[in-house]
């Protein structure tokens, strides 16, 4: 049930983008407490500027059925900014998150929702 799609103006090759996903695929599970068999996780490259200025961005949209408090939208901003510099060369100061808690009766899977 956890969802995160990065876009970044960087491009990600195959080797790359498999680590970068395999790593946020676990970061999530971990730091939510939700089984990494609901979580989903996509990268995908966009034009973007930051500031005003071109260069490595991106942009990382975090959905979940609850779990996304204060203190652990804070670990993921940490965590997400760190694996992204740490797998693609994105700096923390040119990544955006964003972070929205979904009710469990707006979230489909497996021909139901969750509510």
């Amino acid at each position: 049930m956890p969802y995160v799609h990065v876009q970044t103006s960087f491009p990600v090759g195959e080797p790359a983008r498999d680590q970068l996903l395999t790593a946020l695929s676990s970061l999530v599970a971990r730091t939510l407490g939700k089984p990494e068999q609901y979580v989903m996780v996509s990268l995908s490259q966009a034009a973007m500027r930051l500031g005003g200025e071109a260069g490595p961005a991106a942009f990382c949209d975090v959905r979940s059925i609850g779990g996304l408090s204060a203190g652990t939208c804070n670990q993921l901003s940490s965590g997400v900014c760190a694996l992204l510099k740490e797998k693609i060369g994105v700096t923390p100061d040119r990544v955006f998150l964003n972070f929205a808690e979904v009710e469990a009766g707006r979230w489909g899977w497996n021909g139901e929702t969750f509510g």
